[in-house]
């Protein structure tokens, strides 16, 4: 069928597991957030957030509906936050959390990863203490003075802000404070697009590989999507965007 047809079925067969990982990551969360609390989101306000994230994301409603139903039986996976830290290639540094049912499992598949692209995990606090722990609010339509004293007003503390060349205004904050930042720049427009809304961890100093290394880099961070019990990756290496 030729190479176009290879190349489309590739493609396809890539978004489609980024789908399910995508939705695999929202069900747990959603499943957890309603065995912990109420299963009705309208009571319970960490559910409900999740939900609304899922749905900015696309996570079809049969996905949402059916790890809710499971928390109502109770008869489901008890998962547990877990993560892992190390150095990967070039010396870079990368965080990974999971949510899992088997420590044990989860612990040998992400050591693996490491090992796999010349890294080494390394024991907890080896390296956060390299990274800030902040809430990350990015959008575009405001003028930063009009952000900033919307912020004043709400009494919410900024640690950073920056606005780019198209515009784009970049917040940071304490990472308990995601939603008082939302709802304060919401004051200036209800219906405001986020670009990124978030609690993220963010390096202290951003580092570059060669191209050797970049690859290695490129192959843990497919290694670790591989993995169900893998939600996030995070590393202080400028990456080049690589087109697919």
């Amino acid at each position: 069928m030729g190479r176009a047809h290879e190349v489309r079925a590739a493609s396809m067969a890539k978004t489609a597991l980024m789908k399910s990982k995508l939705y695999s990551r929202f069900g747990k969360e959603i499943y957890m957030a309603a065995k912990n609390g109420s299963t009705d989101p309208n009571s319970n306000l960490t559910l409900k957030k999740i939900i609304e994230k899922a749905k900015q994301n696309q996570v079809p409603a049969d996905v949402i509906k059916r790890n809710i139903d499971k928390a109502k039986g109770g008869q489901g996976e008890d998962y547990t936050n877990v993560r892992y830290e190390g150095f990967g290639p070039g010396g870079c540094t990368l965080i990974v959390e999971c949510m899992t049912d088997n420590v044990n499992r989860t612990f040998g598949e992400v050591r693996s990863c490491f090992t796999k692209t010349g890294g080494k995990i390394g024991v907890t606090g080896s390296v956060t203490h390299q990274y800030k722990y902040v809430s990350l609010v990015s959008f575009e339509g405001l003028n930063e003075d009009d952000v900033l004293e919307a912020l004043l007003m709400a009494e919410v503390d900024i640690q950073e802000i920056e606005t780019d060349e198209d515009g784009v205004i970049t917040l940071q904050g304490a990472s308990g404070d995601l939603d008082k930042i939302k709802e304060a720049v919401q004051t200036l427009n209800p219906e405001i697009a986020f670009i990124d809304d978030k609690v993220t961890y963010l390096p202290s100093e951003w580092i570059t590989l060669d191209e050797e290394d970049q690859g290695k880099l490129r192959r843990f961070i497919q290694l670790t999507d591989d993995l169900d019990d893998v939600q996030d990756v995070f590393h202080n290496v400028d990456l080049p965007y690589e087109e697919e």
